[in-house]
């Protein structure tokens, strides 16, 4: 096997800032370095930057006219996740007993402002996710007059699961048309289709530095509807900034670098598609006996394999390879430090002995099928090794 040099296969954890946004993002602090918020040349041209951003973003997302919905700025996609949840949940006194429907596999950034509601009072109906697939049946018999909101991501950041948020807000729409709508597309974003008009979500959370921005810039589309009908109230307050819905200075750098990337990544999306759906293929192909794809049972992102490596601890496979220069990460990169069993890969049918041997192989743009067979080999390596020191 060749000598390995640093392959980098944990991309669904963070990616690489592409040389062009890196370039934006350094250009706008150089040169762009007013306050937005400021009535000054300089603040009127930081300001532009963000509206060109904010513009060249909502089209990636298939939004072309201002007035079907607007997109919010913030510190990450999870300060986006926690501001649809309970910006909507908590925007207006609730009678009854409220439900949120979401699914038992979301990230935390969903599914923890989920809990604290549930202990305020909320009601939550958790769908089963086993096999990576979610039954429109199970939801149908969830719905009721009492839904307020229904949280559904678009493709699992463990598994690569791609749910069917189409259909199943859909669904949602039919049977409750006034319970709000809310998709996580942090994983899927510029990888498959996340529109939200397609998709028929109210709101949806995207991020940057997934895509090859920096970290530390998100942002949350929203419909009008719910801005007029009052339903989305902010959870960060001071000066009003984005509209009045998120406060605090504009990461003006952040932001055109988001844009860069996005503008980037959006024209060859699926060229970009076919070509890491290569490298899987050849890493499945070379992997050795005994090695076990989390394959879903429907649709999933090519982008992303959950592998099963019998008889080794996730955590030890990972420090073992990247002692060799090769970087993944046992589950997501939110959790993987705290050395726990990931409750996302049991909701999938996993055991939690088969759970805590798995470990995420999430593939970028700049992966090679080469780099792919050498990690398949390295793992093969490195089980009879570890099985040696055992």
């Amino acid at each position: 096997m060749r000598s390995m040099n640093d392959i980098y296969f944990d991309n669904s954890a963070t990616t690489r800032v592409t040389d062009r946004a890196a370039a934006k993002a350094a250009w706008a602090m150089s040169q762009v370095w007013g306050n937005p918020s400021s009535v000054h040349g300089k603040g009127v041209e930081a300001e532009r930057l963000i509206s060109e951003a904010r513009t060249q973003l909502l089209r990636t997302l298939g939004i072309r006219h201002a007035g079907i919905g607007q997109l919010f700025f913030t510190g990450s996609g999870t300060e986006a996740d926690n501001m649809a949840v309970s910006g909507v949940l908590y925007s207006k006194a609730r009678r009854g007993t409220p439900r949120i429907i979401t699914t038992d596999s979301e990230h935390p950034a969903v599914a923890n402002p989920i809990r604290e509601a549930e202990a305020k009072g909320f009601e939550v109906v958790r769908l089963s996710t086993v096999g990576g697939v979610i039954d429109p049946a199970e939801l149908e018999a969830a719905l009721t007059r009492d839904t307020v909101l229904v949280s559904i991501m678009r493709v699992n950041n463990e598994t690569g699961a791609v749910y069917d948020v189409p259909s199943l807000f859909s669904l949602v729409k039919e049977r409750v048309p006034e319970a709000v709508t809310h998709c996580d597309a942090v994983q899927g974003f510029l990888k498959i289709g996340c529109e939200p008009q397609k998709l028929k979500a109210d709101l949806l959370t995207i991020s940057g530095h997934k895509i090859g921005a920096p970290k530390g810039i998100g942002a949350l589309y929203c419909v009008n509807s719910l801005l007029t009908k009052k339903i989305l109230r902010p959870i960060v307050y001071g000066g009003g900034q984005e509209n009045g819905y998120r406060s605090g200075t504009e990461n003006v750098p952040g932001i055109v670098a988001f844009a860069e990337a996005a503008n980037e990544h959006y024209p060859v999306m699926q060229d970009t598609l076919a070509h890491i759906t290569a490298v899987r293929e050849a890493f499945i192909a070379h992997l050795p006996e005994g090695v076990i794809v989390n394959q879903p049972r429907g649709d999933y992102l090519s982008h992303l394999i959950s592998l099963q490596v019998p008889g080794i601890k996730s955590e030890v496979l990972v420090r073992h390879l990247s002692s060799e220069g090769i970087y993944l990460s046992a589950g997501s990169a939110c959790s993987s430090k705290k050395l726990k069993t990931s409750a996302v890969l049991t909701a999938f049918g996993l055991t939690p002995a088969q759970a805590d041997t798995t470990v995420r192989i999430s593939l970028g743009r700049d992966n090679t099928v080469e780099e792919a067979i050498a990690v398949a080999d390295a793992i093969a390596l490195a089980r009879k090794s570890l099985a040696r020191i055992r």
